[in-house]
């Protein structure tokens, strides 16, 4: 299945239905009087966040969502039927924007949050809502409320607990793949991820979502290689995993490269809590690694990690340094196993 995380769509909710001018006439009563019913109300267009969506590919294939119109009323005092509602139903974690694609109409974060974007017209009332006393058969009617057309943009940010950033090959979608099921495209050249991927990953009884993006370069927030793009997609990370290629002859700079597009992003992204890790150390002799990890304690003035995913090396250590960073609302536990196994 493709992966889409931004979709434009044009929604229209549904206009109330005339009211209706009717007078009684039957034989035998003289003065039947007004009898027109009231217009239904036009359906509304409603977003709700459900679960087992993780992409917005459906809209690619479907942009337009229209809701019914209301019924007009009719005679003997029969009100119009309401117009039907329409649902979009987005994954959890879909920002709905207007159409200036900056202005946050609602942000569905947990499944089952909703939101009215467009609400049906009213319907109009008919010549029996207009009897009184002083007229008593009255010739007029409401016309039903309009519709309201809009268009609108869904913006996709993936709900995850940790977020992987880092040059390309610097060793991501070989992580994610050695601590999870998640099953990336992994290879010998840049950009073998052109698109997030998520993965589950246990440690200690619990569990926690990481989610990989594509990896960023310098000018990736003036638009070079894939951009900064998919960075939206881990600003709900509780922390950051920051990757770095043990085997570049230039890991300050490397370190530095990825912090300066945190910062030229904007929001709070670069103040989030950060794991540093020196990756792909199973390439590396002990006096390279001591070498590489000084001149990325110096550049990130603060502690450094060494690991190697394809040796496992260092590998739950890290994992145990993301938990502890992670609220424990945000964890997943896992039953603790049985002593015995359950016979028959």
């Amino acid at each position: 299945m493709k992966f889409l995380d931004l979709a434009k769509v044009y929604i229209r909710s549904g206009a109330g239905g005339n009211g209706c001018i009717s007078f009684r006439r039957e034989k035998y009563i003289e003065y039947g009087g007004p009898d027109g019913g009231d217009g239904g109300g036009g359906g509304s267009v409603i977003a709700e966040a459900v679960d087992g969506l993780n992409t917005l590919i459906d809209f690619r294939y479907q942009q337009h969502f229209f809701a019914k119109n209301g019924q007009p009323g009719m005679g003997r005092q029969r009100t119009g039927k309401d117009g039907d509602d329409i649902l979009l139903r987005v994954p959890a974690g879909t920002e709905i924007l207007d159409e200036d694609q900056e202005t946050v109409i609602a942000d569905l974060v947990n499944v089952g949050d909703t939101v009215e974007l467009a609400r049906g017209g009213n319907g109009g009332w008919g010549n029996l809502h207009f009897k009184s006393a002083t007229n008593q058969a009255p010739r007029r009617a409401n016309p039903g409320q309009e519709g309201v057309e809009r268009t609108l943009w869904l913006r996709l940010k993936l709900i995850a607990d940790v977020g992987l950033l880092g040059l390309p090959n610097a060793g991501k979608s070989t992580f994610l793949a050695t601590t999870s099921n998640a099953r990336p495209k992994i290879a010998d050249y840049p950009f073998t991820t052109l698109h997030p991927n998520l993965g589950v990953v246990g440690v200690d009884n619990t569990e926690f979502v990481v989610a990989d993006i594509p990896g960023l370069i310098e000018g990736a927030s003036e638009g070079r290689g894939l951009g900064d793009l998919f960075l939206g997609h881990v600003e709900r990370c509780a922390v950051l995993l920051h990757l770095i290629d043990g085997t570049s002859e230039t890991v300050a700079e490397d370190y530095a490269t990825i912090i300066g597009e945190l910062e030229a992003y904007g929001g709070d992204l670069a103040d989030k809590p950060r794991v540093t890790v020196l990756n792909k150390i199973d390439a590396l002799d002990d006096d390279q690694r001591d070498e590489a990890r000084q001149a990325l304690e110096k550049a990130s003035d603060g502690p450094v990690m060494l690991m190697s995913s394809v040796a496992r090396e260092g590998v739950t250590e890290v994992l145990r340094t993301l938990r502890s960073q992670i609220d424990d609302d945000r964890l997943r536990h896992r039953p603790a196993e049985e002593a015995e196994p359950w016979r028959p």
